[in-house]
């Protein structure tokens, strides 16, 4: 059985079908067991890649009112959904695979994956706006759900019956899960980052950026380590969250500017070592989180070399016998500015309800990611350039090799993140796509 980190596209591209090269003649003609076994193996194994290539669920949808599923591995559109209310905002598809969230305007559509039935199976109302964000709880019995009606919602998938109501202040623009399905992170347009714990119905943290600058997307690491939030100018702020017997506590670890236009869409990866980011420049980054990232390395044994070389030849002395005096060391001026940076991090935390008086600078703690002493912003390992409009959305595969990015270029791309490369294209829609959806592990989550 393959794991859960195992990712089936992987699976897909680098693992195909063994050929049937053998002839008729390559056998003996009185071993004809011997033919027949070789003739079930090859067909057992197409059998297998077909049902791997079904057990790949990857969606897409946009401005056109259709939500397409593709074939993965030939980029064939296999099956199409109309969605006469209006447009898709955004998807996504249930642990199980059984079921997929199409996000509309007013209302939220299920509709059942392995059916041909072209209608909803359930549709959620209650949202008076655009519905900006949906994820769902790990064994699919409930579902969040984001709107720019200022609220957060929580749905019994079961009934369609609505759960829980948090209000915000302004539109909202976005809602994570965070992995111990007791948490809900949102972030909206006065950018304001709130945490809510389902528990005991309340905000317990609100994180503040940058005063009135939107929040256009929040993502929360598989393994409840990190939590990341993009905003309107192209900044990335990162979290550490720390996980205590009654309340999580959250420490500002890093900020940078990741794009110079808008902020789309941020995602941490499965395996919490990638960052990516989409933006209204054409673009997607993927930035490296990993301290085992060969560059990361490469800096971190130049700095410290750098550091020896200073303690040698009495620098360390000297900046500590003068109040003035500067230092040079590349790392520690890296640090500084690093710090200076993390005074912009604003919290209000509480165990229960969020305090109202004005928040206070958080202190900068030193366990960020790596960071690459000539930008200042984490090793940025690729730029995903190929679309020529806005980048809206994006999905890693389950073992974080593949991207697929989707635009108002009306294409989805599936990269290869080891080479920056496009492996697949997917062509059909005729408006703006917007949102897609991957669920490409071997298990259930």
């Amino acid at each position: 059985m393959l794991g859960n980190n195992v990712g089936l596209l992987t699976v897909l591209f680098h693992h195909p079908p063994r050929a049937a090269i053998a002839k008729v003649g390559d056998f003996s003609p009185f071993l004809v067991e011997e033919r027949e076994c070789y003739w079930a193996a090859e067909r057992q194994a197409l059998q297998k890649h077909e049902e791997l290539k079904m057990s790949v669920i990857l969606c897409t949808a946009g401005y056109d009112h259709t939500i397409r599923f593709w074939e993965a591995l030939s980029g064939i559109c296999s099956r199409t959904i109309q969605h006469p209310d209006s447009q898709v905002n955004r998807l996504c598809i249930t642990p199980d695979k059984r079921y997929l969230a199409a996000a509309g305007h007013h209302n939220v559509k299920l509709y059942d994956i392995k059916s041909t039935n072209p209608n909803p199976i359930m549709t959620f109302d209650g949202h008076t706006s655009n519905i900006t964000g949906v994820a769902f709880h790990c064994e699919g019995k409930w579902m969040v759900t984001s709107s720019e009606d200022g609220t957060v919602k929580v749905w019994d998938t079961r009934t369609g019956s609505l759960q829980r109501n948090y209000a915000h202040r302004a539109p909202v623009n976005d809602v994570a899960i965070h992995p111990n399905q007791g948490e809900l992170v949102s972030g909206d347009r006065a950018g304001i980052v709130r945490v809510w714990d389902l528990g005991e119905s309340v905000c317990t943290h609100q994180l503040i950026p940058e005063e009135d600058v939107a929040v256009q997307s929040v993502s929360v690491a598989s393994d409840g380590s990190l939590l990341c939030a993009g905003n309107k100018k192209g900044n990335v702020y990162i979290w550490r969250m720390i996980q205590d017997v009654e309340v999580t506590r959250i420490v500002p670890i890093c900020t940078f500017q990741a794009h110079k236009d808008y902020l789309i869409r941020i995602l941490l990866s499965p395996d919490v070592k990638h960052l990516a980011t989409c933006s209204a420049d054409h673009t997607a980054k993927v930035w490296n989180l990993d301290y085992d990232y060969p560059p990361a390395k490469m800096a971190a044994a130049a700095a410290a070399k750098g550091k020896a070389k200073a303690i040698s030849n009495g620098a360390e002395t000297n900046s500590s016998t003068s109040p003035t005096a500067e230092s040079t060391d590349p790392a520690v001026i890296q640090e500084r500015n690093r710090i200076q940076d993390l005074n912009a991090f604003r919290i209000v935390a509480g165990s229960r309800a969020p305090a109202e008086e004005p928040p206070n600078p958080f202190p900068a703690q030193p366990d960020g990611p790596p960071m690459d002493p000539t930008t200042g912003t984490p090793f940025l390992e690729t730029v995903l350039s190929q679309h020529q409009r806005w980048v809206w959305d994006c999905a890693f595969s389950a073992d974080s090799a593949y991207l697929v990015t989707v635009s108002s270029d009306h294409y989805a791309r599936l990269w290869e993140l080891n080479t920056g490369q496009v492996i697949r294209q997917y062509n059909g829609h005729h408006r703006g796509a917007v949102c897609v959806a991957l669920n490409d592990y071997s298990e259930p989550r």
